[in-house]
């Protein structure tokens, strides 16, 4: 069928008091607007499903909901595992979540399989964390992660706490396309799955020990530690507020403040748009708060409390952005020195990075003789590889991405954004008694390991005719097989499109320049944008970051005439 045709599908199919029917009957007559909702089925791409909420097969509501949810069940129950050992739901502050969660339940419910479901909001590593506690088969987030207030989300974990890949994801998918929109899914109603235990509000227990765990990844004691840094954190209106400001509080941090405008739940974002940590822009408020108080980091979590950004303080008074590469060496750099102070270093420990995360990292790692692994982008491949890395003898100690994503502990197997948050704050209270601040530590192991530059750019092409955009450069790029790069000669291409040594395929490609010096390009899983990472290390900055403008530059060029 094309896109007319199930519009009118739905509009025969919708009773006619049904809210989705009476949003199709007003875009009747609509023609972009009914290609846009229906031209193809929500994609159960990256860990699951997301996108914009509204009525079509291209949509997050109802009907899409509970079609994934019910072949998610038709696969559980097809695996043999046992169906007592169920599964965990949250849910974040975003429009419908909280009913999405509780269809989640119910379905599960009607299909004999037990779900423990949070009574209100948590961050994604929480539920993480308690798929591994419990033991269950598999779990659910109901989340659009950092994505605009339209989006909404449903990110899929399997038992090892990890988001699904592989043969999982690929045999959940296959069970879900055997099912129609409007086939009569098996559900039991929520008041009555609790009454014959298929559902179990899960609460103050797990989270307690969560935040146990979260606090016993601290590197170390008080004595080394001046608490009266200065603290602004703000949870984006999202899931960190609670645990964040319960950890923080609980570890003694005298000076934090949180930004009251974006302390609680707010699923408009009304003073942020676009709840993305990775955007400055988010910051706003924070470094508001931050030159009241005189603050020595600004901290900030997405809605679901996985990815986590910081600002600090520069000579001209203003605040900063360290971006997901700078942040995660950090935070590598810090854990490393303590875990080998404090004799917990294991002697075979693996760092996962993915490919298109910068070399910095990577370069500290070494040097503490942690080997180095990576993956394609995506947490559900960094933390997917742990099990892999075990199997070789090695020891799980951080996995990260260049977009602010960090898994700092094997429990956890997904980013952490609560967990890091703290370490942040525990980091700026060790150099502050040190008496140094985070950028002065950042500038030593720049001095150290090199001056490392990087830049991200986002091409965003929404819609029909943005995917057919982003694919042609793509193939631009990849058929075209350009040679040079302004003054650099492309000295390696490296197309991960069918696969590459033990990386599976995925549509990726690496240009590598010099020495240190490269970029990669990849359309986005989640949204509609093509990204481009540029990375460049030499002995002083001027000159890395200058090689990194001559790539963009040469790459902007190239992208201008593709039509």
């Amino acid at each position: 069928m094309n896109a007319m045709e199930r519009y009118e599908c739905w509009l025969k199919s919708l009773s006619v008091d049904d809210p989705l029917r009476k949003e199709l009957e007003s875009i009747a007559g609509d023609e972009k607007e009914i290609n846009e909702r229906f031209y193809q089925e929500i994609v159960f791409g990256t860990a699951g499903l997301r996108g914009i909420c509204g009525a079509g097969t291209n949509r997050m509501n109802v009907l899409t909901v509970g079609r994934a949810t019910q072949g998610i069940a038709n696969y559980i129950l097809k695996s043999g595992a046992d169906p007592e050992k169920g599964l965990a739901v949250a849910y974040d502050c975003r429009y419908h979540s909280q009913e999405f969660s509780e269809l989640v339940a119910e379905i599960m419910a009607g299909n004999g399989i037990k779900t423990y479901l949070f009574p209100d909001m948590r961050p994604t590593p929480e539920l993480s964390f308690a798929i591994r506690k419990l033991g269950c088969i598999s779990g659910v987030n109901m989340t659009a992660s950092h994505n605009p207030k339209e989006y909404n989300g449903y990110k899929v974990y399997w038992s090892d706490g990890a988001q699904i890949s592989g043969e999982v994801s690929d045999g959940m998918l296959s069970e879900i396309q055997k099912l129609d929109f409007f086939d009569d899914f098996k559900r039991l109603p929520l008041a009555e799955a609790k009454e014959k235990g298929l559902v179990v509000m899960l609460g103050e227990e797990m989270d307690r020990e969560y935040l146990d765990y979260v606090k016993g990844m601290s590197q170390h004691g008080d004595e080394e530690l001046d608490k009266s840094v200065s603290i602004v954190y703000t949870p984006l209106n999202g899931a960190g507020s609670i645990p964040v400001r319960t950890v923080l509080t609980e570890m003694g941090f005298t000076n934090f403040h949180i930004v009251p405008e974006q302390e609680m739940p707010d699923p408009e974002f009304t003073t942020v748009g676009y709840p993305n940590p990775e955007d400055p822009k988010g910051f706003e408020l924070a470094e508001k708060l931050g030159k009241e108080v005189k603050a020595d980091v600004l901290i900030a979590t997405d809605p679901d409390s996985d990815r986590m950004a910081i600002e600090v303080p520069g000579e001209d008074g203003e605040y900063h952005f360290l971006n997901g590469n700078q942040t995660g060496a950090m935070l590598i750099a810090y854990m490393a020195e303590g875990m080998k102070e404090n004799g917990k270093l294991p002697e075979k420990a693996a760092l996962i990075k993915s490919i298109v995360t910068g070399d910095m990292g990577a370069a500290i790692a070494k040097s503490y003789g942690i080997e180095v692994f990576q993956t394609l982008t995506g947490f559900k491949n960094i933390c997917g590889k742990i099990h892999d890395v075990n199997e070789k003898g090695y020891s799980y100690f951080f996995g990260y991405e260049e977009s602010i994503g960090c898994a700092p502990g094997e429990a956890v197997r997904d980013k952490d954004g609560v967990c890091c948050a703290m370490l942040i704050a525990e980091m700026a209270a060790y150099y502050k008694k040190k008496g140094m601040s985070l950028p002065q530590a950042l500038e030593e192991l720049y001095k150290k390991y090199g001056y490392f530059s990087e830049e991200q750019v986002s091409l965003v092409r929404k819609g029909v005719e943005g995917a057919a955009l982003i694919g042609r450069i793509m193939d631009a790029f990849r058929d075209g097989k350009p040679q040079a790069f302004g003054d650099f000669k492309v000295q390696k291409t490296t197309d991960y499109l069918h696969g590459y040594e033990d990386i599976p395929a995925s549509n990726v490609l690496k240009f590598d320049l010099a020495p240190g010096v490269w970029f990669a390009m990849r359309p986005s899983g989640t949204e509609p944008k093509i990204k481009f990472y540029y990375y460049a290390v030499a002995d002083d900055k001027e000159r890395s970051a200058g090689q990194v403008k001559q790539m963009r530059e040469a790459v902007d060029a190239m992208i201008a005439d593709i039509k």
